[in-house]
């Protein structure tokens, strides 16, 4: 798919856009599989022709009592590499060498379900779980789970999003965007 507006390429604050998105950066904490910071920023940011998306998104899980918790969005080049140190699977991560990650776009999230309270919804697995378990065709999980990831899958679907076959969390927009070398995200 084509990139139709300029201002749809734009880097933006995803709390600008979407208020009451929960935001919890995995790799901006130690919390995550690799146990380091990744890297420095609080903010979450994406293109803004990603951001309208998952807006669209939240505005389908608000009517339901939900909203989105965010682990992830626009992910430095350097921060991919140092995930493919890690971890160079690349079923769960991006290879960099071969044309990095959506994450490095802009374009991709990591997302989940939190009920009015903010409290993460059951899921398959919880975040950066590198098993089958975590796979989409959640045949390893409770019916509660099934629901909610399928739930989620489905809602963002809907809205433009692309699942990944290893990682029930992850969606990248339908757009591709170039990947994004300068941007320094505060």
């Amino acid at each position: 798919m084509s990139i139709n507006n300029a201002e749809d390429q734009v880097m933006v604050p995803v709390c600008d856009v979407i208020p009451d998105i929960q935001v919890e950066l995995k790799y901006a904490t130690a919390d995550n599989f690799t146990g380091h910071v990744i890297y420095p920023f609080q903010q979450a940011y994406l293109r803004f022709g990603t951001v309208k998306k998952l807006a669209q998104a939240q505005t389908e899980f608000r009517k339901l009592g939900l909203r989105l918790k965010l682990w992830d969005g626009f992910r430095p080049v350097s921060a991919q590499f140092t995930l493919w140190q890690v971890c160079p699977n690349d079923t769960y991560v991006a290879n960099p060498w071969e044309g990095y990650s959506n994450h490095s776009r802009g374009n991709a999230v990591d997302v989940t379900l939190v009920d009015s309270q903010g409290r993460e919804l059951e899921m398959p697995t919880g975040f950066d779980d590198f098993t089958g378990k975590a796979g989409r065709d959640y045949g390893s999980c409770t019916e509660t789970a099934k629901r909610n990831a399928m739930l989620l899958e489905e809602t963002m679907e809907r809205c433009g999003f692309v699942g990944s076959r290893g990682e029930w969390w992850h969606f990248s927009d339908k757009v591709r965007y170039p990947v994004e070398e300068d941007f320094e995200p505060k």
